[in-house]
């Protein structure tokens, strides 16, 4: 492919308005989409070109088309939206066009918990018990915690602190996790009360480049759904 000129921003609002600046400072085009309702939003008016792409910013084919009649060379998708889905990649590869974004292989990997703790294994880190089944829970002990492989934003979990207690909320888990993301499977671990949670933001690209952007406490949750994060962690100490 020639040198890159020319990116389709797959996203809308905030994020979209930052990935356009940043192409602008690394002196390459943007295109925006937009459905209706964000056609007077400020991000299609920061865009070189804005293009109408229907009602839904999940509709792939519609957003690969924009970005070949637009000329783009590549689509960045933002977070949230198609960024998530392992699919979109293989589809914009397909149509000749660059993914700014992980591998295909990468979001699926991501986007499965059980999958991600096979690499996290892989890799020797230390990861917590679990289990698959109802049958098998009792090896790992009380209190556990059920969760939804698919997903996030604590949907699909469960804690549970007796046994008499176990096979209602593997059933509530799993109605849950398939009417948010239409995969109901789940595993359980063990829970541990008054824990942390801590994440570290990492970025690489396909030349092997890793920098880390470190920590982000987020363990003031509600639900299991985070509600703040504070970057640094108060909770860490310096290495």
């Amino acid at each position: 492919m020639s040198e890159l000129r020319k990116i389709l921003v797959a996203n809308r609002g905030e994020i979209a308005s930052r990935i356009i600046r940043s192409a602008h400072d690394s002196n390459l085009s943007a295109v925006a989409i937009y459905t209706n309702s964000d056609k007077d939003s400020p991000y299609v008016k920061e865009a070189d070109e804005a293009v109408r792409i229907g009602t839904s910013y999940l509709d792939s084919e519609a957003i690969i088309k924009a970005a070949k009649e637009t000329g783009s060379q590549a689509i960045h998708p933002g977070y949230g939206f198609l960024s998530e889905n392992p699919d979109f990649p293989l589809m914009i590869k397909k149509k000749g066009l660059l993914w700014i974004g992980p591998s295909s292989e990468a979001i699926r990997a991501m986007g499965d918990k059980i999958e991600a703790k096979k690499y996290a294994k892989l890799a020797n880190l230390p990861i917590l018990p679990s289990v698959k089944t109802e049958k098998s829970a009792s090896k790992i002990g009380f209190p556990l915690l059920i969760k939804a492989a698919a997903g996030g934003g604590g949907k699909g979990m469960r804690v549970v602190y007796k046994q008499k207690h176990l096979k209602d909320a593997i059933r509530l888990a799993k109605q849950e996790a398939k009417n948010a993301f239409g995969d109901e499977r789940i595993f359980i671990e063990r829970y541990v009360e008054s824990s942390r949670h801590i994440e570290v933001q990492i970025l690489g690209d396909k030349q092997g480049n890793i920098i880390h952007l470190g920590e982000r406490e987020c363990s003031i949750q509600r639900r299991h759904q985070k509600i703040i994060e504070e970057a640094p962690s108060v909770r860490l100490t310096a290495i």
